[in-house]
């Protein structure tokens, strides 16, 4: 199953892109990088998944290709069995090595059991490993600034301190979309610059570009840079 899955991801490869995703992943060696685009990954997982049996790709890690890394965070999103797929999750959060997997992955079924989930994206901001720290983040973004939103969540978020840029990029993407979603509720971390300065610039400047934040509120969170 492994080499077939190898020599799709092959025949499948555009160069061009390739070299595209090359700039664009710089953690990423560009000799693992074979240049599939993301719809061709994601109907390939799909079509295995349909197959059935995709235990021995999942259980062979590491993987040698960043694709193959790609097409392993797009099947794990398709598990429609939590325990399973959470047991899988955790499993493959270790061998993330970028951002691009790392956003790619979201499985579905996260959405139904929340009550469950928040009580691992807390041992995943803990971690201290720079990619998982970043899908508890991706994952508290995604599942808890709606409904399930709580005011306990922002504070998570901002008693992360990390050197890691990918970790404080995904901090500043959460505030930005929490100011969207529940400004008054977050307009404080601003205010009482909670957030590690460059961290705090960032989030302000993510907000600013955002079309659901209304013109008095950026004009406000503008004065609020350091």
């Amino acid at each position: 199953m492994i080499k077939m899955i190898r020599e799709e991801l092959f025949r499948l490869r555009d160069g061009k892109y390739r070299d595209f995703q090359s700039r664009l992943i710089p953690t990423a060696a560009p000799e693992t990088i074979i240049g599939v685009r993301t719809p061709e990954l994601r109907r390939f997982a799909k079509e295995l998944m349909k197959r059935g049996n995709i235990s021995p790709f999942l259980e062979a890690l590491p993987h040698r290709y960043f694709d193959e890394n790609q097409l392993h965070a797009f099947l794990l999103s398709e598990l429609k069995d939590y325990g399973r797929c959470l047991e899988e999750v955790c499993r493959f959060l270790p061998y993330i090595d970028n951002w691009a997997t790392c956003d790619q992955l979201s499985p579905k079924v996260f959405a139904r059991h929340r009550g469950e989930l928040i009580e691992e994206i807390r041992k995943w901001i803990r971690s201290g490993q720079t990619y998982t720290v970043r899908f508890g983040i991706g994952m508290l973004m995604q599942h808890f600034l709606d409904d399930g939103f709580d005011p306990v969540y922002p504070e998570m978020t901002a008693s992360i301190r990390s050197d890691e840029y990918y970790v404080n990029m995904m901090i500043a993407w959460y505030f930005a979309t929490a100011l969207a979603k529940q400004y008054e509720a977050v307009l404080p971390f601003l205010e009482e610059k909670r957030l590690a300065p460059w961290t705090h610039n960032k989030a302000i400047q993510k907000a600013l570009e955002s079309y659901r934040i209304k013109p008095e509120q950026k004009a406000y969170l503008r004065s609020l840079k350091c």
